[in-house]
C-alpha cells in the first residue's frame, strides 16, 4: 500500500490500481479527491469535508463512506454510492478492507456540543482517527497522528501515540502548525512517543507501507 500525504488531514492510499482518499477538506488540495475510487470522511468539519471536492469525486464515479451527518448532505443524486457507517462497522472500499472505530469528536470546549466523528482502520494496518484520540482495540502498524488542533495539546498527542503503540506515527492535522513549531513537535514526539518511529511527510510526498 502506498501512502501519499496531502495537505492537513487528507491522505491518499493506493493499492492494486485502486485509490482511496480520506478527508478531502477545505485545507487540502483542490484536486485532493480527483481520481479516487473511494472516499472516506471522518466528520463534517470543513477542514475534513469540503462538499465540492467530494461531489466532484462522486460525479467521476467514486463511492463515499461516512457518518450520517455528512451522508445526508451529499447522498441525493448519487443513489447507492454514499454509504453511512458508524462504530463497529466493517466494509470493503475499492479493494481496501476498512473497520470503523470511534463515535465522538474530541472536546474543543465544554460549552460546545460534541459532534460525531469516526476513525478508519485500513487493511488492518493504517489508522486515521479524524478529530479524536480514538484507540482501536486492535494493533496498528501506522498511526496518522493529529499533531496540532484547537482541541489538543502536545502531552495528549504523546500519550495517544503511546497508548496506540504503533510501529510508526505520521503527522496529519498540521496545516496550522508553523515551520517554527514543527521541530519542537518532531523532537517531543520522537523522544517521548514510546518507541514509535515518528515521521513527517510534506504534502505530495509518499511512503510505501
Amino acid at each position: 500500500m502506498r501512502l501519499t500525504k496531502l495537505k492537513h488531514s487528507c491522505v491518499r492510499l493506493e493499492k492494486d490500481g485502486a485509490t482511496l482518499v480520506i478527508d478531502p477538506g477545505a485545507f487540502s488540495e483542490q484536486d485532493a479527491a480527483v481520481g479516487a475510487d473511494a472516499v472516506l470522511i471522518t466528520h463534517e468539519h470543513p477542514d475534513h469535508f469540503e462538499e465540492g471536492r467530494v461531489r466532484a469525486a462522486l460525479e467521476a464515479g467514486a463511492e463515499v463512506w461516512t457518518l450520517g451527518s455528512v451522508a445526508g448532505k451529499i447522498s441525493a443524486g448519487f443513489p447507492g454510492r454514499v454509504h453511512t457507517v458508524g462504530h463497529g462497522d466493517a466494509f470493503t472500499a475499492a479493494g481496501f478492507d476498512v473497520q470503523v472505530h470511534g463515535e465522538l469528536h474530541a472536546v474543543i470546549h465544554p460549552d460546545l456540543p460534541r459532534i460525531t466523528n469516526v476513525g478508519y482502520l485500513v487493511d488492518g494496518s493504517l489508522f486515521h482517527p479524524g478529530d479524536a484520540l480514538t484507540v482501536p482495540q486492535t494493533p496498528v502498524d501506522t498511526l496518522m497522528v493529529p499533531v496540532q488542533a484547537p482541541w489538543s495539546k502536545i502531552s495528549e498527542v504523546i500519550d495517544y501515540v503511546r497508548e496506540v503503540a504503533p510501529r510508526r506515527a505520521i503527522d496529519i492535522h498540521d496545516a496550522l502548525l508553523t515551520d517554527l513549531a514543527r521541530p519542537i513537535y518532531d523532537t517531543h514526539l520522537g523522544n517521548l512517543g514510546g518507541g514509535a518511529e515518528h515521521g513527517r511527510l510534506a504534502p505530495g510526498q509518499s511512503a510505501e507501507l
